[in-house]
Parts: C-alpha cells; structure tokens; sequence
C-alpha cells in the first residue's frame, strides 16, 4: 500500500511507520512520532508544549485543523513582565498552559483506529530504558550547558553525574516514563485534571510561575477548517491564525505569482524577488494575532489576497533593494524559536503536517522533578508593551498578553493539492526562518522542479526585515555534507544592494511529496465520489538534523 513518515528523528519516523503497520490512520502514526520526538528531542518538543496539525482525509476531501498551541495562564497580564522582562524568556513563569496532550488526543478521538495505549507504548520504553543521545541533541546540550547546570531538573536528566552527556551517551527520562504511562493509562483527564497536573502544577508554582489547575481543566483545543490558498497552480492547505506561517506562504507565493510568467522564481533574480517578498511578507504579519481577541480580518484578506500581492510586486524592482523603512513596519518582529516537525501519509492517503514546541531551546530552562517534563517559555511569544526590540519600533497590541490567548506563531504546518489530489506535505521548524524555509521547499519542488531530496537540502536564504541582513546558509551538516549559497549567486544579490551574512545553521523541514507516473498508471481508491490515486510516495527528512524518513509496504 505504501505509507511515509518523515520526522527529525529517525528513531520516531520507524515508530510511527510501526504505528502504520498495524493498519493505524496517519493520525494514529502522529500521536505515537511526537510522544517519541517529546522524549528524545526535548529540547524541541514535548508534553510540556504545545502546537498545530493539518490533517487532510482522503475519503472526504477534508482538512481539519487542529490548534493547541499553549494559552497565557489565567492570572497572566498585559504589563506582567514590566518590571523583569527577562521571566518573559526564561524561568517558570515563561510558561503557557501545555497543550500538545490534549491537541493529540483530540485529534486521535476524531480518526483514531489504534488503541490511545498502544500509541504511548514506545516513547515510555525510551523514557525509562533510555536512548542513545543523537548528535543534534548532544550539540543543544553543549550550547545550553548554563541553562542546565542552573536546573536541578534539567541537570538530573541531562548531567546525571555531573557531566553533560554527549552524542552516543545513554539518557533516562524515567519520570517523564511514568507520566506518559499515565496519560496512556487514564487519558488526558491524568494531566488536565488528575495527579499528573497536581504535580506539575506545583513545580511551577514552588519555580515561581503561576499556571494553576484551573488553568489545566480550562485548556481547550480549538478545531477549526483549515486556510485554503490556491497559488501557483496548486491548492495550500494549513493553520489559520495565530499561526502567521500559512498567510506568510500566501502572501510570498501570490507576489512571485503576479509576475504572470512561469520564471518570475527561476534563477538568482528569482532569489532577489523573493528576498524582496519576503521582506514586504514580515512587515504585514505583525499585524496579526488571536482572532478569539483581536479583529485581524482585514490583514487575513489582505495576506490572501491575489490583488494586495500584484500591489506589493510593483513596489519590488530587480534591480535594487531598499532600507527596511521602506517595506513600513509597523511593529517589532516576532523572534520565536525552536520546534519540530514531521510528515506523514497512510496508505489510503490520509496525511498529516505536524510541528510542535516548547519555544526556546529546553523551553524556559525548567524541568519539573515530579514528573519529568520540560516547561514551555511560549509567553516569550507574546508582544509586551515596555519591550524595546533591536529593530526599535514599537510592539504590536495585537499580540499583547491577555488571559487564556494564545501567542501569534511562525509554524507552517501544510498540505499540497493538485487537481484534489494530494502532492506534498511540507513544515519546518526553527521560529522565523519557518516561513522562509517552508516557501523554498514548496518553490524548489513545485515551481522550479528539483527533485524532493534538492529541494529540501538545497542551500536557502533567511531574512528578518530587521536588521536589513541577508542571511545564506553557509554550514556543514552533521554528516559531513557542506551547505553554502553559490557565489554568483551572493555577487548577484551584493550588486542589488543586499547586504550577505553567512549562516551556520537555520530551519530543518520536512518533506513528502506524491508522483503519478501516468494518467491511469496508478491504483484507485473510491470513497463516493471522491477517487483518491495512489502515486508513489518519496519522503525526504532534512539532513540539517540527524532524521531520517521511513516507510512499509
């Protein structure tokens, strides 16, 4: 039947590939591949987050989207960091109401055909056993080695005799072990209202953060359909708002669109004009927010606009590029961070986009002793009023702290349709360079014919708005393999005025993509009137982090 799971972990793309085996939805496979991606990429994901999934069903056509991206506690404020704006970032009091258990059940309870059991079974045996350490962790657990050393939870866990573990060391999360065997064994009612949350709870509370249980039995998982975005010959199907990443795809791919050729994204000037889409794409999405508590309507039109995009293509020249001032920002930009993402196709052709988060690094640098999870510092997402950011314009009121809102994201969690069929399931993670990622996978692939595997590792750009800066990938990967922008490429854009900064790291994306050979080449599936074709599946994990894709038949 042929089915894929590409995540950053080749240890959690075999799980949920198992999970497939079995004859579980793409779903099923989810809830089982982020458990593991919780347990042996904490310093990405876990428990402790929260996040979004886009889940496309083959018999129906549907796409739900599921948001259970983290909420400000209910005792949280507008002006709660005024005086220390530092516990915005780091500390117990950085942290949203978790909501990846709930998001996953709820998800599960929609599609699920596995037992809720069977799908924690494996991330538990690696919690207690232990698991080796990959080598993208062992470098997250150098480079945080001061965030460690000052948690006696992360410590534990981390520097169990004192020494930081390193890639091929054995790491035990036993407590982390125990909780999930209580989710799996009572269900999310463990952690929302029932012993796991009492002990959490506390931990914050004794750390100096503020979530209560009341904070834990109020969070609710909003469903919602997904953002349609039809673009270069293709149909976009992903999060709606507070995620920014589908509208920031939008918006860019409409831009390139309005050229009216099919080479305005070809070539090194294809580069520049995205640069320049980029750059105007930024300056819009600080208009955005949580729609439960601002009025963003009129940006979310204007970002899926084919006219506001043709607008903001005359403004870009290719001959040069401008001072930041002139894309008008409005508001500081939005750095958030972190993440993991993975992909995923069944074998009826269900799929799934995923990316979750703790925020930061190790989110705010807290490890609850209780119950071995790592705090989330996903209220460094929010605007605050008295923050002076380096771009030095004024924060965006439409992110600002309220009680039980959820902060404005980067995630870009989508699926691609050709024709009602699916072709590509994409995201990213690494906070702001998402969108930038997301949209040269999705270009790479679908407007410039790379093959998947060049499409994801082909060398990309990253721009912020502010500081007017260029960033191109300029880095060697875990396996050895060196990643850098060409030079004629960088001498093209230095003769537009860009200025270039050489980056040694950025996003990580993922990527599966389906191919039909010939018209009625394939197998067929019928649900009504809806036929589903089954092409050949071709998963791709990026080589940035040490994941690999897996696959049955």
């Amino acid at each position: 039947m042929g089915a894929v799971v590409a995540a950053d972990d080749a240890r959690c793309s075999e799980i949920g590939v198992s999970m497939l085996r079995e004859g579980g939805h793409a779903v099923d496979a989810a809830v089982a591949t982020a458990l593991c991606l919780g347990v042996v990429n904490p310093m990405g994901s876990g428990v402790g987050g929260g996040g979004f999934m886009v889940v496309w069903s083959a018999d129906t056509s549907r796409t739900q989207a599921f948001d259970f991206r983290e909420t400000a506690p209910l005792a949280a404020s507008e002006n709660m960091y005024e005086k220390n704006l530092d516990a915005k970032y780091k500390g117990a009091l950085s942290m949203g109401v978790p909501g990846e258990i709930s998001g996953l059940h709820k998800a599960w309870s929609t599609y699920r055909r596995l037992p809720w059991k069977t799908l924690f079974e494996p991330a538990i045996r690696l919690a207690k056993d232990g698991f080796v350490v990959a080598p993208y962790l062992a470098g997250k657990i150098s480079s945080n080695a001061d965030k460690i050393k000052k948690d006696p939870g992360l410590q534990q866990v981390f520097a169990p005799n004192g020494e930081l573990l390193k890639a091929g060391d054995v790491c035990y999360n036993r407590m982390l072990g125990l909780t999930l065997e209580a989710v799996a064994n009572e269900g999310p009612k463990a952690f929302y209202d029932g012993v796991i949350g009492e002990k959490l709870v506390k931990d914050v509370q004794d750390a100096g953060g503020i979530l209560t249980m009341d904070d834990l039995r109020s969070y609710n998982v909003e469903l919602k359909d997904a953002v349609k975005v039809d673009t270069m010959g293709h149909t976009i199907l992903g999060m709606p708002t507070p995620s920014s990443g589908t509208l920031g795809l939008a918006l860019v791919s409409n831009i390139l669109e309005s050229y009216e050729t099919s080479n305005a994204a070809k070539g090194p000037l294809g580069l520049h004009r995205l640069i320049e889409a980029l750059k105007h794409m930024f300056a819009v999405r600080m208009d955005l927010g949580d729609p439960d508590f601002v009025n963003i309507s009129k940006t979310v039109a204007d970002m899926l606009s084919p006219a506001f995009a043709k607008n903001i293509q005359q403004k870009i020249l290719d001959n040069t590029t401008f001072p930041s001032n002139y894309y008008m920002p409005s508001w500081s930009q939005l750095q958030d961070q972190g993440t993991s993402h993975f992909c995923i196709v069944d074998g009826n052709r269900n799929a799934v986009s995923m990316t979750t988060t703790v925020n930061y690094a190790f989110g705010g640098g807290v490890l609850s002793q209780s119950t071995g999870i790592v705090l989330n510092n996903e209220m460094g997402d929010f605007s605050v009023p008295t923050e002076i950011s380096e771009d030095s314009l004024p924060p965006s009121p439409a992110n600002f702290i309220r009680p039980g809102k959820r902060p404005l994201s980067s995630m870009t969690p989508i699926i691609i349709l050709k024709d009602k069929q699916l072709v590509g399931v994409v995201g990213g993670s690494g906070g702001m360079n998402i969108i930038p990622a997301v949209a040269q996978v999705f270009l790479n692939y679908f407007v410039l014919g790379m093959d998947p595997t060049d499409a994801v590792q082909s060398p990309r750009v990253y721009h912020k708005l502010i500081p007017n800066v260029v960033s191109y990938e300029n880095w060697t990967m875990i396996d050895g393999d060196h990643i850098e922008l060409s030079d004629d490429r960088k001498q093209f854009l230095i003769e537009r005025g860009h200025k270039l900064e050489p980056k040694a790291g950025g996003a990580i994306c993922q990527f599966i993509v389906q191919t039909f050979k010939k018209p009625n080449g394939h197998r067929k599936l019928s649900y009504g009137h809806q036929q589903v074709l089954r092409g050949m599946l071709t998963a791709v994990s990026d080589p940035r982090k040490d994941g690999r894709p897996a696959a049955c038949w």
